[in-house]
C-alpha cells in the first residue's frame, strides 16, 4: 500500500516541476521577444555619406517670386510712349524727334530701335505728327510731334468757338478740358463772371465741373425794389391751387386733388396650396378594419 502512495507522491511531484518549468520557459521566451529590436529601426542605420550629400542637395530654396521683365523705364518702346505723351503734354509745344531721345536718354540706342519708336509715335492716337514743311520727302526722324489732347481747346476764344459749335445741349467736362488746356480754372472764373459761360461747381472746393455756353445780351438787369416784391409773393399750396383757380373763374389743368376718388388698395392674394394627390397609404393591413359592414345586418 505504501508503495503505491509512494508512486502516486513521485508521480504528482513530477508533474508539478514539469509545469513551473513550462511556464518559465513561457515567460522567459515572452520577455526575449519584447527586449529584441524591430525590424524597423534596424533599417534605419547610420546614414551613409552618399546620404547626407543627397540630403543636402535637397535643401529648401528661398521662395523666388515671379518680377516682370522691365521695370522703371526699361528699354522697350512701348513702354516709353507713356513718358514721351506725359513730356509733350507738359510742355504744350511741338517737339521734334531729336528733342525727344535727348529728353529720355535714348541718343545711343541702335537706330532699329529708333526707327521703331518714331514709327509708334506717329500712329499713337494721342499724339499729332506735323511733317517737315522744308522737306518733299520726310524722314522717319522728320518733323515734329505734339499732344493730341481730347478737346483741342487752349484759350478762352477756342473754348468759346468750341461750345457755340456744339450740336447738343450738352455741357463740356472740365476735367477733358485740363488734358489740353490743365490751368482753365482761371480763365474759366473770368468768363463766368462776363456771362459768357454757365458753370457747375463741386460742393467741397467749389472747383469747376462742367461748362455751357451763355449769352450776355440775354441778361438783364433788375431793381432791387422789384425782386423784393417778387420774393414777397406767396406761392399757393398745391392741394389749394385748383380751388383758388376755380374761384377766379379759370379752368385748371389738373382736377381737384380733395375730389380725386382713390381706388381702394388691393388685397394681396394668398397662394393657395394645391391639395396634395397619389400620397402614400399607410396601415394598409388594417384596410379590413375600417370597412363598414352595416349593410350586412339583418
Amino acid at each position: 500500500m505504501s508503495s503505491y502512495l509512494d508512486k502516486a507522491q513521485n508521480a504528482f511531484k513530477s508533474n508539478v516541476q514539469g509545469a513551473a518549468s513550462r511556464v518559465s520557459n513561457k515567460r522567459t521566451f515572452a520577455a526575449a521577444s519584447a527586449s529584441a529590436p524591430s525590424p524597423s529601426p534596424a533599417s534605419q542605420s547610420t546614414p551613409s555619406p552618399s546620404s547626407k550629400d543627397q540630403k543636402r542637395k535637397r535643401e529648401t530654396l528661398p521662395v523666388v517670386y515671379s518680377q516682370p521683365s522691365e521695370t522703371g523705364y526699361g528699354s522697350d518702346s512701348y513702354t516709353q510712349v507713356t513718358y514721351i505723351i506725359e513730356f509733350l503734354k507738359k510742355k504744350g509745344e511741338p517737339k521734334s524727334f531729336k528733342e525727344i531721345l535727348e529728353y529720355m536718354s535714348f541718343m545711343g540706342l541702335p537706330d532699329q530701335q529708333k526707327r521703331t519708336l518714331a514709327a509708334i509715335l506717329r500712329k499713337h492716337g494721342r499724339l499729332e505728327w506735323i511733317p517737315d514743311p522744308k522737306k518733299k520727302v520726310q524722314a522717319w526722324d522728320s518733323g515734329k510731334f505734339q499732344h493730341r489732347p481730347i478737346i483741342n481747346v487752349r484759350t478762352k476764344d477756342q473754348l468759346l468757338a468750341y461750345l457755340q459749335k456744339k450740336a447738343d445741349a450738352q455741357g463740356v467736362s472740365v476735367k477733358e478740358l485740363k488734358d489740353g488746356w490743365p490751368d482753365c480754372e482761371d480763365a474759366i472764373t473770368e468768363l463766368e463772371k462776363q456771362h459768357r459761360l454757365l458753370v457747375t461747381r463741386t460742393k467741397k472746393d467749389g472747383h469747376a465741373r462742367m461748362v455751357w455756353a451763355d449769352d450776355p445780351t440775354l441778361r438783364h438787369p433788375v431793381e432791387p425794389e422789384f425782386e423784393t416784391m417778387w420774393h414777397r409773393i406767396e406761392l399757393a399750396d398745391p392741394d389749394d391751387l385748383v380751388r383758388k383757380l376755380i374761384e377766379a373763374g379759370q379752368k385748371p389743368a389738373s382736377e381737384d386733388p380733395s375730389k380725386r376718388v382713390k381706388a381702394p388698395p388691393k388685397a394681396k392674394d394668398k397662394k393657395k396650396r394645391p391639395p396634395r394627390k397619389g400620397g402614400r397609404t399607410t396601415n394598409v393591413h388594417m384596410e379590413h378594419l375600417l370597412r363598414d359592414f352595416d349593410h350586412l345586418r339583418g
